[in-house]
């Protein structure tokens, strides 16, 4: 029937009902449908070229707006002036218009609904600082906030700040209210007033906060200041009829989605650290729940400052069409101060004061500091290694010291690796901070908090490690630390019995726990694809923690610095803004399902609502804009001799591929095994990275573990020049994607890396006779000694092989593909073009409108993907991938497979329900069914074990489940990279959960792994997370063997110090 069908399919599922000339009449309903879409896409556009309106202020009367006048959507998104958006032409010509619709033509824009968007109201107060605006729907009636004239939900022993007072007004009057406001403003206030509010008023209120542990806290805390207080995390349930539930956003998502009653006696939800939507990850989590909330309920989301936040409450009230009001301050209750440190150098450089000031001088300094600090380094520090890690952990203690001196305690120092924590921590080792009582204090804590552990447990290393220095006052905090170490450590820093805290960035997420002073460590991070100085955003974020309110007079933030930087680079991460809220929002299969089995929702409604959408629509007009201008830039760039220059580049461009395909055989295993000895000299390139001539040193082969047919891959050790930076970090992380190579004008390191056959660029001729008698730095010196020597020699160009001179290469279409370059190249040495004297200039212009083309291609790009702004195509796809695997029917309804995937959400839920059908666990034992699926939740990189064949075999069996999905995706036209997708379920931990399973001690299994305790408590609660919704999966389809196994393998899993209680708790 018609009304089956699906308007947001472009297509059948590739043509598997067959082919007709003539469609029939569900085609020609799409046809039709489309063609609607496209008019529809054209009028809407056109709406939104409209001009925009000015500013409402209060003084001026607000007259209600009736549908039928509401303003565009790109005019309601750009009142009030909005910096981030820049305002758009009053016109935009029909013909112009149609010029770009001709590069669309095929686009789909589903309707929106024009009259349920935002008009925004600014109200200003007096205070310094502090900002309140509010976005009202179209059609309701502006109604002044009241203030208050009876006695208050909650009162406060100390004076509200202007913000305080605002945002509370706005809860008195039940609306919805936005505070944005810097780490230790205040932000809580409001947090508990809507608390009070909602139990004097008889009302549910749920606070959601981002992670378990910072849950934890606030059940703490709140259970301090009221007495009717709950807790549900997943994997703690505490008190959940309570009037007022903490509880993380996945967990009220799930609420939602299965339509639980408590959201039936909800007034309020308050959205702690809402600022976390814009995680890669999880922030679609946020965006799902605040969309399925009801219209009735108010909210109050507490963030970080945010640049823009008046657009987040403009998509609330476009949402929930209620008025939802910003209040928005960048005052700071203590103020900070900036220094720098040169590392090596003397003294601190104030380069930005209490006022905010940069002091361009100060900042000269600190420059010239660094400068006189390196040219007294000798030649092996200014190479990096382990000599200039000395040199930085000197530097950190000379900082601590001096921060101690001048009364600067508590201080955190933040870095940016675990293991740097660790070694920092451990150069204090003669430094006490602590009294005597105070001693006596972290003793009592400590003692009383791992005496919860059983005696095997409290012999952990890391136990006993960590004493000595909690009870000199000095703390390490970063992922890696076992749960309840971390809890002491909060504890004892919040009561100020840990005066130097060495901790990664998760520290200033979340934990309200400030200090007098922040020391960076470095100004440069790695994040995951290239070192990078860290931005304003990062910067705010942490050095926020410095500056207790109530305690100290002003914060102090100390940088130091081992490498130069710009005074701009300086300002923009000093000074710079604090990072957008954008949306995160993606399809997931888990959405899909679950939208497709709620009645009067569809996953085009959650895509229609989504902050994404609604970000994307508000970027279109100057999206065209960019078109246009592209467009025309390239039609009125006129060349003389174009065609032979056409000709010329693309005869270029053939050359370019004959040798990407040339230099893909010539480099195959088979050609090049021969010439793998120790003392060759290869020309390596990996990761987009040019390492130059290198060192063989050995090689080795090894099953590709990705490869169903056990083929072989060839791993090389080679000695390679890296940067001085890279090589701080390789030293503890020996991982070939963290290094680089040195910087032009710098010398190096030289460092043995591992690198796959295929980063072979060049073979040489040249072979040395490497020393054998030399190990450790004498021996990475000599050949660092013979590398220069042998460069020399060679002018920097080594002889290399010839492929069929010397390599003896026989493939026939190979010689034939040299032939056919070696003339293309003679054809381009003895081009006519070459013999003008103005060549070059011509090339420049042509290729310059080439570029042109190419950024009018990305321009048109960019416009398309805003305008299909919904991503119905990958909607499309993702619902065929599901009925391909029967999840739901030709007509959306979902089956019955596909309710047994809703149960799995923290985890792939396809691969798991496929292997749930295919029986894969019913062979399983418990442990092994555990072990399995512990490939599912760890994510951190690690060396893989040798695993018994038991092992090896179920993870085989699952990867080959996976190619199967992944070769599902593909044919529904959504790609997916089959290899990236199978290694994404990492095998790291199966032997670690297989012995945990089979009873071995935590400490036991520590023997056996270098992977961080932290990591490994925190992948196995995953884990147990995962085997609950296992559990329901079992449940679903009335295997009750299975039910019992994976509950087996739960309660096998649930113990000791993996599950000990949180002290919060």
């Amino acid at each position: 029937m018609a009304d089956d069908f699906d308007p947001f399919e472009a297509f059948d599922d590739d043509g598997d009902n067959g082919t007709s000339s003539k469609p029939n009449s569900m085609e020609a309903l799409e046809i039709e449908r489309q063609i609607k879409a496209r008019q529809d896409a054209e009028s809407l556009l056109l709406r939104m070229s409209s001009s925009v309106g000015s500013t409402k202020r209060p003084s001026e009367a607000i007259a209600p707006s009736s549908s039928k006048d509401a303003p565009p959507l790109e005019k309601q998104l750009r009142t009030n002036g909005d910096s981030s958006n820049a305002a758009v032409n009053e016109t935009m010509h029909h013909e112009v218009f149609d010029e770009v619709m001709e590069v669309n033509e095929d686009d789909e824009i589903q309707g929106l609904n024009m009259n349920s968007t935002a008009r925004i109201t600014t109200y200003k107060i007096e205070a310094e600082g502090c900002m309140h605006e509010v976005a009202y729907p179209v059609g309701m009636e502006y109604t002044p906030l009241v203030w208050r004239q009876t006695e208050p939900a909650k009162k406060y022993p100390f004076k509200l700040d202007p913000f305080q007072k605002e945002a509370i007004n706005c809860i008195d009057n039940n609306q919805s209210v936005l505070v944005s406001a810097h780490t230790s403003a205040g932000k809580t206030v409001n947090a508990l007033y809507a608390i009070a509010m909602a139990l004097r008023d008889n009302q549910r209120v749920i606070y959601t906060s981002p992670i378990k542990a910072l849950s934890n806290q606030k059940f703490r805390e709140l259970s301090d200041e009221f007495h009717d207080v709950g807790l549900m995390t997943g994997d703690v349930t505490l008190n959940p009829d309570a009037s007022c539930i903490v509880m993380t956003t996945e967990i009220l998502r799930s609420m939602l989605y299965r339509g639980s009653e408590i959201m039936r006696e909800v007034g309020w939800v308050i959205f702690d650290e809402i600022h976390y939507m814009r995680d890669k990850e999880r922030g679609v989590v946020w965006e799902e729940t605040i969309i399925l909330l009801p219209d009735n309920v108010h909210y109050v989301f507490l963030s970080a400052t945010i640049p823009n936040a008046r657009q987040f409450a403009e998509w609330v009230c476009f949402l929930h069409k209620q008025p939802c009001h910003v209040v928005y301050t960048d005052y700071r209750p203590v103020p900070l101060m900036h220094f720098i440190y040169p590392a090596g150098g003397e003294g601190l450089y104030e380069v930005v004061n209490i006022q905010g000031q940069f002091n361009e001088d100060k900042f000269k300094a600190a420059m010239l500091g660094l400068q006189e600090a390196g040219d007294g380094l000798d030649s092996r520090d200014r190479r990096g290694g382990r000599g200039n890690q000395q040199k930085n952990d000197s530097n950190v203690i000379k900082l601590v010291r001096t921060i101690k001196e001048r009364d600067m305690l508590p201080c955190i120092v933040f870095s940016f690796s675990r293991r740097e924590c660790e070694a920092y921590a451990s150069c204090l080792k003669d430094m006490d901070f602590n009294t005597d009582d105070e001693k006596k204090m972290v003793k009592t804590i400590f003692t009383s908090a791992i005496n919860l552990l059983s005696d095997e447990d409290r012999q952990i290393d890391q136990i006993k490690l960590v004493e000595p220095y909690l009870l000199r006052g000095i703390g390490v905090h970063h992922s890696g630390l076992l749960p309840i170490i971390k809890e002491v450590i909060e504890i004892l820093f919040g009561e100020s019995l840990i005066k130097v805290l060495f901790a990664t960035e998760t520290f200033s997420m979340g934990l309200n726990m400030p200090a007098k002073t922040v020391l960076f460590t470095s100004a440069r991070k790695f994040d995951g694809k290239d070192y990078r100085w860290i931005t304003s955003g990062e910067y705010i974020q942490m050095s926020g923690r410095s500056g207790r309110r109530g305690k100290d007079d002003k914060g102090l933030v100390i940088m130091m610095l081992d490498q130069a930087m710009s005074s701009d680079v300086a300002k923009q991460i000093i000074k710079g803004q604090a990072d957008a809220l954008n949306s995160q929002f993606r399809l997931t299969y888990n959405m899909v399902l679950n939208l497709l089995r709620v009645e009067g929702i569809n996953p085009e409604f959650m895509l229609e609502k989504s902050f994404y959408q609604f970000q994307n629509f508000s970027t279109l007009p100057d999206l065209h804009n960019k078109c246009i201008n592209k467009k025309h830039e390239y039609d009125s760039l006129r060349i003389a001799h174009e065609a032979e220059l056409q000709g010329y580049f693309e005869m270029e461009k053939r050359i370019d591929e004959l040798r990407e395909s040339i230099h893909k055989t010539q480099f195959l295993p088979k050609y090049v095994a021969p010439y793998l000895i120790a003392g060759r000299m290869f020309h390596i390139k990996a990761n987009g990275f040019d390492f130059g001539w290198c060192f063989l040193l050995n090689f080795h082969k090894k099953v590709d573990p990705l490869s169903e047919t056990n083929e072989m891959i060839y791993v090389l050790d080679v000695a390679v020049h890296i940067s001085s930076e890279s090589a701080k970090h390789f030293a503890s992380n020996p991982n070939v994607n963290v290094i680089r190579p040195p910087a032009k004008g710098e010398r190096g390191v030289m460092e043995v890396c591992s690198f796959l056959l295929t980063s072979i660029h060049d073979i040489s001729q040249i072979r040395l006779k490497l020393p054998n008698d030399l190990q450790g730095k004498e021996k990475l010196a000599s050949l660092s000694h013979m590398h220069e020597k042998a460069m020399e020699r060679f002018n920097g160009q080594p002889p290399v092989m010839d492929p069929i001179k010397d390599m003896k290469i026989p493939d026939e279409d190979f010689k034939k593909k040299l032939e056919t370059l070696k003339q293309l190249e003679q054809r381009k040495a003895s081009h006519p073009l070459r013999k003008r004297q103005n060549f070059e200039e011509l090339c420049a212009e042509y290729q310059r409108k080439m570029d042109l083309h190419s950024e009018y291609k990305e321009a048109k790009e960019a416009f398309k993907k805003a305008k299909s702004l919904l991503q119905l195509d990958e909607l499309g796809c993702r619902k065929r991938v599901l009925r391909r695997l029967q999840y739901c029917d030709d007509a959306d309804v979902i089956t019955h497979k596909g309710r047994v995937a809703c149960e799995v959400s923290a985890a792939d839920e396809l691969l798991l329900t496929e292997m749930i059908f295919s029986g894969v666990f019913n062979t399983l034992t418990s442990e092994q069914c555990a072990s399995l699926l512990s490939c599912f939740v760890f994510e951190e990189k690690a060396n893989v074990a040798k695993l018994p064949d038991e092992l090896s075999g179920c993870l085989k069996t699952m990867q080959s489940f996976a190619r199967k999905i992944a070769k599902a995706t593909n044919e529904a036209k959504m790609p997916l990279d089959e290899e990236t997708y199978v290694e994404s379920f990492r095998p790291h931990l199966m032997d670690v959960v297989y012995q945990w399973c089979s009873g071995a001690s935590f400490r036991q299994i520590l023997q056996t792994t270098e992977i961080f305790e932290g990591s490994i408590i925190r992948a196995l609660r995953r884990l147990e997370e995962l085997l609950r919704e296992m559990i329901g999966a079992a449940k679903s389809i009335g295997n009750t063997e299975l039910e019992q196994k994976f509950e087996t393998a739960r309660n096998q899993l649930k113990r000791d110090i993996v599950f000990a209680a949180s002290l919060y708790l």
